[in-house]
C-alpha cells in the first residue's frame, strides 16, 4: 500500500470512528435543513406537547419522539438542546416539524418593553442627553 493510500484509509477510519457520529447526526436528523419549516424559536421559547408521543409517522424520527416526551411539561428550547445533547439549531428545525404537525405549541418570550411605546424612546433619549 502506498503512503497516499495509507493516508486515505487512515482518514476514512477517522470519519467512521465513534467521535464522528455527533458531527454528522444533526445534519442527517434535519435532512440538511438549517431553518425550521414553521415557527421561530428563541432559546427561551417554551414548548409543550399537545398530544401523546407520536408513533411511527412519515417525516418524524426518534429525535422528534424524544422531544415530545420531554415536552409533557413546558420546557425551553435551551433545556431541550441540553437534554438531547444537540445543537440548538438542530432542535429548532425538529421543533418546526413538530409544530407543523400539531404535536407541540410554543410560547414566545414577551419583551419587557413595548417597542411601539413612544414614551420608552423618550426616556432613552433623555438618558442619552444626560450623558
Amino acid at each position: 500500500m502506498t503512503e497516499n493510500e495509507e493516508d486515505a484509509v487512515s482518514a476514512h477510519e477517522r470519519l467512521l470512528d465513534e467521535d464522528a457520529g455527533p458531527m454528522v447526526r444533526p445534519y442527517v436528523m434535519t435532512s440538511g435543513r438549517l431553518q425550521p419549516v414553521r415557527g421561530t424559536f428563541d432559546l427561551i421559547t417554551l414548548v409543550v406537547a399537545t398530544r401523546d408521543t407520536p408513533g411511527v409517522q412519515p417525516g418524524l424520527g426518534p429525535e422528534h419522539i424524544a422531544i415530545t416526551e420531554l415536552c409533557h411539561r413546558p420546557i425551553s428550547l435551551a433545556e431541550l438542546a441540553a437534554e438531547l445533547d444537540l445543537p440548538a439549531g438542530t432542535v429548532r428545525v425538529l421543533l418546526g416539524d413538530l409544530l407543523d404537525k400539531g404535536f407541540v405549541v410554543t410560547q414566545e418570550p414577551q419583551p419587557d418593553v413595548d417597542v411601539q411605546d413612544q414614551r420608552m424612546y423618550e426616556v432613552v433619549l433623555d438618558g442619552l442627553r444626560a450623558l
